[in-house]
């Protein structure tokens, strides 16, 4: 295998099977990833339950949640991003391709994650004028898509 991996490397004529390994590598990569995202995507389910039923049991007379409340919406999306992101590497193992629609929307989710749980009292405005950008270009780009798979 090696021999043969060496030989398409420096070999001029066979692009093809240099190509063909790529492939085989780039899918392997794909799935690996994929199940390191479900364990990812475990863990936090798992850091989230138990956050929640800790803060639900905890007999505090300060309130209902030990947390704030903008800290487990924190936690919720960044299960939603872990699985955006399963999704964009299922549909790149599907049809072999990157699909532009789902990375921006992924983008757009990590983005507004940002703006929940931003804190006023440790930045400045000016970050909160920096991701404002973003999320005007993300929204600029997904608004281009769109339209342009609209036309198609």
């Amino acid at each position: 295998m090696l021999k043969n991996f060496w030989k398409a490397i420096f070999s001029n004529e066979s692009d093809e099977q240099f190509l063909k390994i790529i492939h085989i590598v780039e899918r392997l990569v794909s799935k690996i990833l994929s199940i390191a995202l479900l364990i990812v995507i475990a863990v936090a389910l798992f850091d989230l339950i138990y956050l929640l039923g800790k803060d639900i049991s905890a007999k505090d007379p300060a309130g209902f949640y030990n947390r704030s409340i903008i800290e487990l919406f924190g936690l919720f999306l960044n299960i939603l991003i872990a699985l955006e992101l399963l999704e964009n590497i299922t549909a790149y193992l599907k049809k072999n391709i990157i699909h532009v629609e789902l990375v921006i929307v992924t983008a757009l989710i990590a983005v507004s994650r940002k703006i929940i749980i931003f804190d006023f009292a440790k930045q400045n405005s000016q970050d909160m004028i920096a991701i404002s950008i973003g999320i005007f270009a993300l929204s600029i780009s997904y608004c281009l898509i769109k339209n342009m798979k609209i036309k198609q």
